[in-house]
Parts: C-alpha cells; sequence; structure tokens
C-alpha cells in the first residue's frame, strides 16, 4: 500500500485546471456531468483514505474499543502508519462526516419548509407568492417539481423576460440540477482541494439553463436581459443547493456568453485542445485516485481479517 494511500488527498489538485477551463470551452451541460463526476469520485477516494488512515490511528489509542491484534506490530508494519497522520485522520473524517450530514440536514429542512409555505396554494407547476421581495428559483420534490417566483419579480421584468425566467427555472426541473449542486457541495466538504470544481458546477449549471431558456423562447438577448435585470434586484435562492434565475456568482458572464454564439455540443474535448489536455489530466488523476483507495482498501481489509480471523 506505501506512501499510495495519502494520494486520493491531493490528487483533487489535478482537476483544478479542467474546472475553469471547462466553464470557458465546453458546454454547460457536458461540462456539469464532466466536473460532477470528477468530484465525486474523488470525495469518495479520499474520504475512503481517510478512513483507512483512521482506523490505524485509533487501533494505536491506548484503551481503544476495535479489537487487539489490530495494534500488532505485523499490522503497522503492513500499513503506512504514521502516528501523526494516523491521529489527525480521525478529527478529519469526523469533520467530513459532520459536514455533510449537516450540508443534507439544511438542504431537506429548506425543502420542507418551501413546500409546508406552498401548502395552501393551488397545486400549479408555477406558484406565484405575494412578496415584496424579488426572487425565483426551482423547488424540486413534493408531490410535484415547482416554480416559485415573487410578484416583484415579475413586476421586474417584460413579458419575453418573464417567459425566458420560466423556461430557465423549468430547465433546473427538468435537467434535476439540484442533484448536481448537492452532489457538488457535499464533495467540496469532504475535501476542500474540490472547491474550484463546486464553483465551476454553480456555473454550470446556470448556464446549461441559460442555453435550454434562449431555444425555448427562441431569443438568447431576452433571457440576457431577464439575467440582467433580475441580478440588480434577486436576493438568490434560500439554500445553495436549490437553482435559481440570478443565483449568485459570475452574472455578467453568463450574460456575455448569451450574447456571444451558441456553444457547440461535445461529448468530450479534443486531446489536442487546451481543455482536452486539461480533461485527459483529471481524468488521469481520479484513476490513479480511485486505484490507490481501492488498493489500500483491499489491502487494509486484508490485513485486518488476517489480525481477527473469524
Amino acid at each position: 500500500m506505501g506512501v499510495f494511500v495519502f494520494l486520493p488527498l491531493v490528487l483533487p489538485l489535478t482537476a483544478w485546471p479542467i474546472a475553469r477551463l471547462a466553464e470557458q470551452r465546453l458546454h454547460p451541460r457536458t461540462a456539469t456531468r464532466l466536473l460532477t463526476g470528477l468530484a465525486v469520485v474523488m470525495a469518495v477516494c479520499s474520504t475512503v483514505c481517510l478512513g483507512l488512515l483512521m482506523v490505524v490511528g485509533t487501533a494505536q489509542l491506548p484503551g481503544n474499543p476495535l479489537p487487539d491484534a489490530w495494534s500488532d506490530p505485523e499490522v503497522r508494519e503492513a500499513v503506512p502508519y504514521d502516528e501523526v497522520a494516523g491521529r489527525l485522520a480521525i478529527p478529519a473524517l469526523l469533520a467530513v462526516l459532520l459536514t455533510c450530514s449537516r450540508t443534507l440536514w439544511q438542504h431537506g429542512r429548506v425543502r420542507r419548509r418551501a413546500h409546508r409555505a406552498l401548502a395552501g396554494l393551488p397545486g400549479t407547476q408555477v406558484a406565484v407568492l405575494p412578496d415584496e421581495a424579488p426572487y425565483a428559483y426551482a423547488l424540486p420534490g413534493g408531490r410535484r417539481d415547482r416554480v416559485i417566483v415573487t410578484t416583484a419579480m415579475l413586476s421586474c421584468l417584460e413579458p419575453a423576460e418573464r417567459r425566458a425566467l420560466f423556461a430557465h427555472e423549468r430547465a433546473h426541473l427538468a435537467a434535476r440540477h439540484h442533484r448536481f449542486l448537492l452532489a457538488v457541495q457535499l464533495a467540496a466538504r469532504a475535501n476542500p482541494f474540490l472547491r474550484p470544481l463546486c464553483t465551476a458546477v454553480f456555473y454550470t449549471t446556470e448556464r446549461w439553463a441559460d442555453e435550454e431558456a434562449a431555444q425555448t423562447v427562441g431569443s438568447r438577448r431576452a433571457v440576457a436581459c431577464a439575467i440582467g435585470k433580475a441580478a440588480l434586484v434577486s436576493r438568490g435562492t434560500p439554500a445553495p443547493t436549490l437553482a435559481g434565475f440570478a443565483a449568485p456568482g459570475p452574472v455578467p458572464r453568463r450574460v456575455a456568453a448569451l450574447l456571444g454564439p451558441e456553444p457547440a455540443l461535445r461529448s468530450w474535448p479534443s486531446v489536442f485542445t487546451s481543455v482536452g489536455l486539461a480533461a485527459w489530466g483529471a481524468a488521469a488523476g481520479t484513476a490513479v485516485s480511485a486505484l490507490s483507495s481501492a488498493n489500500s482498501a483491499v489491502t487494509m481489509v486484508l490485513i485486518l481479517h488476517a489480525a481477527t480471523p473469524l
């Protein structure tokens, strides 16, 4: 196993170049799926690494509840035991579990509260709230997916821009963007090195919905104008994992992209381009991370099984 058990903790650094280039060079749909997949795999691998280090570190603590054979000298020689790293992995893994659990709980609480607040309204796909605060977002789950918008937001937009707003939010619901957002947010909680990918996915999901809305209404300029107006007055969404029409982020870049040509749809970038090289580099880092964590996990299971035979 050797030092390879530590690689998944730092290999997310190999995905940083693709995070930025994917925003600029890939179609938003392709970028969202690519970056989310990379983030989830690398987060799982780094968490497995912490778990393995925690087992070794916990087995060395006086009065530990684990089998005594796990502290056998032969077991310690077979794993890359480092007293500092092993003990630090214990609070690190607990912090990962705590922050991820807290994120899931907050996401679920916000969705439940939002659905309860709509209980007295007609069961239509669009819920218009008489609120002086302008905001709009997509609310998945419950009896049906719904688009939430306030009267204040609608009063700020022209008819064509309102159609763009509804098309944008319906695109979020149809593509299940909240799942991508939640996945990358959990990945960033598991490994802080994955935060650039999380930020990139927050942007690419909005761009994905922008492009879908532009195709629906038939005017990229109308969508760009609606986004610009909404961003000036909107307060965002009640939770980061819920997609909103004017979500916090690089709104000027979204507007500039809509005023430019439509992005080309490619399943995978060519290796002879900068984004292709970055994508293959990130894929290689992900593969090495997965192999390292898998090798470490299998080795650890075999060692512990030999130390504690049934």
